[in-house]
Order: structure tokens, then C-alpha cells, then sequence
């Protein structure tokens, strides 16, 4: 039977940024669950180029650590309806996250704002990038160009080489959908600003961020998971 409702959301672009929250539910955790510290480690001397320089192998163990973690989690429910919202919708999301959870769980266009922890970065030209094999980049491992090998992450006070890419996608938006991010940090946080304003915005999460000064906003005051259940029936059924 011919479905017009199924036509028309398919030429809708749904857009989708997502931070830790979403992660959470599979176990992953964020530097924000603790004050500033991520796995007992404060972020300063782990996240940042200068503590590479400092200390580059307790940088790199740092990372292959929760590599690991990456690669044991699973996808939870919230990331598998996005997927699935692919049957009915143009679906793009961004992300905060640095793991592949989304990939996993069938979403195929997924912009990475901070970068991807399953891959390495050549530590001299950064656009220069290789998959990781296993949950390990040694010291010594080198790109083509002689330099070490290091986390394919943004870093604080690095520059977000995908921003302007984000923005055009929000900026193309007829949906946008918040999940589990504060809007506490920038510049992923200034997304939301190239939505257009008439657009339909969904902000799921336990604790609803400000946006006041945003119109046309609902929100879903739920965790990932239960927030995306909710969010797919209202999507679906209308």
C-alpha cells in the first residue's frame, strides 16, 4: 500500500545532536560525572596537548583505557532508534561522543565533532588518520611521515575541525533532536543557533538545558533511552 506519510518523512532531514547522556546508558562514563575528572584522572593532564607533551605515554594509556571501554559497551535502545528512524526520515547526527556506538547500531551518516576514539591521528599532520587495530596505539607506532601516532580526539583548546560542517547540517534542519548534552560546551553548544528558528526542536534529557530564548522547543524530560521511545511514537504517529 502506498504511504504518503512514509514519503514525505523520508525527504525530511531530521537532525540529531547527541552528547555523554546517550553514551551513559551503555556504560560509558564522561569527566563531567565527577568534577572535573574522568576516570580519576583530572582532564588537564590527559585531555590537553600540553599534558602529551608533558607525559605523551600516560596520555596514550589514558586513551587506550577507555578505548577498551569503547569496544566492550554496546549500543543501548536510544542509538538503535535513531538508526531505525533511518526507514522513515533523512537522519544525520552529530556527536559529541568520541565512541562509534552510533556506526554500531546501524546510523549511517554520523558527523564526529570531537573526533573518533577507534581511530589514531598522526601527531604532525592531524588530518592524517588510520583505523586502530585492537584497543592499543603504541609509543613507537609512527604515521607515514615519521611521527608518532596519537588519539584521533579533539583535545581542549584544540581547534573543532568539524564545526562548520555541524553548523551547515543544522542549518538544513526541518527536525532537530537534543540528547543528553548540557549545552555547556563550546562550540558544539552554539549548534543549536543555525537551526532554523521555525524548526521543530526535541531536547530530551533528565535535565532540561536553557532554551529559553529558542522557540518552537519541546522537551522530554527522560533519559536517552525512554526519551527516544517517546520521541519515535510522537514522530511516527504524529
Amino acid at each position: 500500500m502506498f504511504d504518503r506519510h512514509n514519503l514525505f518523512n523520508h525527504y525530511m532531514r531530521l537532525v540529531v545532536l547527541t552528547g555523554a547522556g546517550i553514551s551513559a546508558e551503555s556504560g560509558l562514563k564522561t569527566f563531567r560525572d565527577a568534577d572535573g575528572l574522568w576516570e580519576g584522572y583530572n582532564i588537564y593532564d590527559v585531555a590537553t596537548p600540553e599534558a602529551w607533551e608533558r607525559n605523551p605515554e600516560l596520555v596514550q594509556e589514558f586513551y587506550n583505557e577507555r578505548r577498551k571501554q569503547v569496544l566492550a559497551a554496546k549500543p543501548n535502545r536510544a542509538h538503535q532508534l535513531l538508526a531505525e528512524l533511518e526507514n522513515q526520515f533523512d537522519v544525520e547526527i552529530i556527536t559529541q561522543n568520541i565512541d562509534d556506538l552510533h556506526e554500531r547500531a546501524g546510523s549511517t551518516k554520523v558527523t564526529h565533532l570531537h573526533g573518533i576514539i577507534t581511530r589514531s591521528q598522526s601527531d604532525l599532520k592531524p588530518h592524517l588518520t588510520y583505523p586502530v587495530t585492537g584497543s592499543k596505539i603504541k609509543m613507537g607506532e609512527l604515521c607515514e611521515f615519521g611521527s608518532q601516532l596519537r588519539p584521533h580526539v579533539v583535545w581542549f583548546g584544540e581547534a573543532v575541525p568539524m564545526i562548520e560542517v555541524a553548523a551547515k547540517i543544522c542549518g538544513k534542519a526541518d527536525l532537530f533532536v537534543l540528547i543528553g548534552t548540557s549545552l555547556a560546551v563550546y562550540p558544539a553548544a552554539g549548534l543549536i543557533d543555525f537551526v532554523p528558528r521555525q524548526v521543530r526542536k526535541y531536547i530530551i534529557d533528565p535535565k532540561t538545558p536553557d532554551v529559553k530564548r529558542y522557540q518552537n522547543v519541546i522537551t522530554i524530560e527522560q533519559n536517552a533511552v525512554n526519551g527516544m521511545e517517546q520521541l519515535k511514537s510522537i514522530l511516527i504517529n504524529g
